[in-house]
């Protein structure tokens, strides 16, 4: 008989769960022999299908037909020509904008629009990437409390960095513990809140160019930055915009009160 959490151990499988229900289903495999068997046998059957079945490349011909059937739903979704024919003329307008600018303040407002972004893009993907292997492995946490008193103290032996750490359990957000990751060849804090189903991750670490107060979605995960005191934090989670931001506002205030005694 089959232990009534075989299901959640399937999907656990599949990466069908969030991080939450990831943690607790790797603490019942721990316990529940059934449950370890049949993660076993997945494992094993996936190994076998990977090595006895060659890779199946699609036909020429099934290809073709795909191309055929996008390129049909694209021309449908093609915008009307007067749309067209407006886009156009505002291009026009802006291309002779630019036209009367100097080519100083042309070479700044390109450098502004096309290059700044370029020098963020690296570091969003760590903490993206960060972030999600957090949740995949079980590298979530490495102190595992509820105590601010336990986790600050823990995060100045291990990280190059000292944190602000709070447990907001009233507003919603359970402080659940801590870990390390590395952040521009630094040793990051890491605060790990809870919040409903949801895992929000708050870096820190010291940067010698600060991010100005921002907000940005990267696959899927909201990233929101701002500094305090001589740190960069950023929060990342896939929960909502709102519960996110309210979050750092916690934080924000906390940092502005200690740095005001």
């Amino acid at each position: 008989m089959l232990c009534p959490e075989s299901l959640r151990v399937q999907a656990y499988f599949d990466a069908e769960v969030d991080a939450v229900t990831a943690v607790d289903t790797e603490r019942h495999l721990e316990h529940c022999t059934k449950c370890s068997e049949l993660f076993q046998d997945l494992e094993e059957l996936r190994t076998a299908l990977r090595r006895d079945f060659p890779y199946a490349q699609t036909p020429p011909e099934l290809r073709a037909r795909i191309m055929r059937a996008l390129n049909q739903e694209r021309l449908a979704s093609a915008p009307p020509p007067r749309l067209i024919q407006r886009n156009r003329r505002a291009r026009s307008f802006w291309i002779g904008a630019a036209g009367g600018l100097g080519a100083a303040a042309a070479a700044a407002i390109f450098a502004l629009v096309l290059l700044a972004p370029l020098r963020t893009t690296g570091m969003v993907d760590e903490l993206v990437g960060a972030h999600m292997n957090s949740l995949l492995s079980t590298h979530l946490i490495d102190v595992v409390s509820t105590d601010q008193h336990t986790v600050k103290p823990w995060f100045a032996s291990h990280t190059d960095v000292s944190p602000l750490v709070a447990d907001f359990e009233p507003q919603g957000y359970q402080l659940i513990g801590g870990r390390v990751d590395y952040l521009e060849h630094q040793r990051a804090a890491v605060v790990v809140y809870q919040h409903g189903l949801h895992v929000i991750n708050v870096f820190s670490w010291s940067a010698a160019q600060r991010a100005v107060s921002s907000k940005l979605t990267r696959n899927g995960y909201h990233l929101v930055f701002w500094t305090a005191g001589d740190l960069q934090y950023c929060a990342v989670s896939d929960t909502g915009w709102d519960e996110l931001l309210a979050l750092a506002r916690l934080l924000q205030d906390l940092a502005a009160r200690d740095a005001g005694h």
